[in-house]
Formats: C-alpha cells, structure tokens, sequence
C-alpha cells in the first residue's frame, strides 16, 4: 500500500485545512512536518482555524513562526468584549493578523489561497480568493456568539465552518488534495450529521488525528498540547499506509 509520503511526493497536491473550534495549534502542527520534510502544497484552502494557518502560510509566515505566535498567545491578545451580534468586537483580532502577516492581500500570497465565509444574508458560502487577506481570514473565523458578524462590502459573514466545515469548497473536483480534517466534538451536532462527516473526493487523501486535545479561550494550555500532538502524529502519518483514502492516527500523550 502506498504510504502518505510516498503519495504527497508523487505529484503536486493541494491542502485543505478544516474548521475545528481552536484548531489552529493542530493545523500548526501538521504544517511544521509538511514544511520540514519539503512536501508542500502548490494551493490551499480552509475554514475557520483552517483559514487562519492556511492565510498565514500562505502570506509567508513560517510554520514555526505561526507556532511561536500560537504559543504566546494569551487570552488578552483578541477579547475584546463589545455590545453586538456577538461577544467580541474583533479588532484585536485584527490587529494581531495585521501585525503577523507580512502581507494583507490575496494577490501577494506566494500560493493561491481559497478561504471559505458563510455569507450571512444568503445563507450560504462564499469562497474568498482576493482582496484584503486579513478580513477574510477574520470573518472565516467569526464564531457566531463568539465574535461580531464581519463586514465585506456591503454583507455580513461569518464563520466559514457554518456552511463549509471541511472548507474545501474552493477546490476544484478532482484535484490532488490534502485534507486535514479536525473531527468535531459539537454538542449541537448529532454523530450522524452530514456537515462533520468526511466528504468523499476522488483524488482526496484524509488525515485523521484522533484523541487531540481540545482548546479554547478559558484553556490555551491545551491548544499548546495539541500542536504537539498533532506535530507527532504526522511524522508517524507520512510512514503510514493510506487506506480507503484516509490515514487515521492516534497518539497518546
């Protein structure tokens, strides 16, 4: 059977990164292997956490620089509550993107990128591939309850997770494709759910990390853990056969 590497080695791939509250330290983690080992993508995608590690790749942040943001992160950095359709205003968040990336435009990335938004008004997703990075990274990530909807134009959007979960709306049918999908523990969605099932693709290789810690704002501590996790749970998923177009892993800590 053909292991992980030997598949992302063979022929330019895409990566697709999913939604997954807090999952930006596993994404993280995942990249840092990809990027070690010279298997990197030619374009990606995301959702939510997804779009977050996926943008600022893209604008070339470096994995361990995404890492050392991820690590000194603080709760401070980004709450900022404020009366509105949600609790967060969202400019620390801003602020903190602006100051990261060393670009703010889709068009400056060193790949294509394709962030996927849930456009509120229409109730459906809007794939963002151009413009201003940082806003569309923000509203991709603006849970709702959590952060207050974010204005493109004239139409509120929020989490991109709302309609796209895996968020690899973006990407052709057919393409060669990484994904890196964060199972969900929503107490809102049933096991059976479609919107947290695996989406089947041909040309689709899905990497699976069981058993991850789960972050949060009340438990950064945890996010730290899971981009260590996650970090050796790839390095043992590239030696791992891919079977029925999936490779599961599961590390215990």
């Amino acid at each position: 059977m053909t292991t992980l590497r030997e598949w992302l080695a063979e022929a330019p791939f895409s990566l697709g990164r999913s939604s997954g509250f807090f999952a930006f330290f596993a994404h993280t983690g995942v990249l840092g292997v990809l990027e070690e080992e010279g298997l990197l993508p030619r374009a990606a995608a995301g959702s939510s956490a997804g779009a977050l590690v996926t943008g600022a790749w893209a604008a070339g942040v470096p994995s361990a620089g995404i890492a050392d943001a991820l690590l000194a992160l603080e709760r401070a950095h980004f709450w900022d509550p404020r009366p509105g359709f949600g609790l967060l205003r969202g400019q620390k968040f801003d602020r903190m993107l602006r100051d990261l990336l060393p670009v703010h435009q889709f068009d400056a990335c060193k790949i294509p990128v394709m962030l996927s938004v849930h456009d509120i008004l229409a109730r459906q997703t809007r794939v963002m591939t151009r413009g201003d990075l940082v806003t569309a990274i923000r509203a991709s990530c603006a849970v709702p309850g959590m952060f207050h909807p974010v204005w493109i134009g004239r139409r509120p959007y929020w989490d991109g997770g709302v309609s796209d979960r895996p968020g690899i709306l973006g990407v052709p049918d057919g393409e060669r494709l990484l994904f890196h999908h964060i199972e969900s523990r929503s107490p809102w969605r049933g096991v059976d759910s479609e919107a947290i099932r695996i989406p089947k693709r041909s040309g689709m290789v899905t990497l699976v990390v069981e058993g991850l810690p789960r972050s949060g704002p009340f438990k950064l501590h945890e996010g730290r853990r899971a981009l260590g996790v996650a970090r050796a749970a790839m390095q043992r998923a590239l030696g791992s056969p891919i079977d029925g177009g999936c490779v599961r892993v599961r590390v215990t800590p």
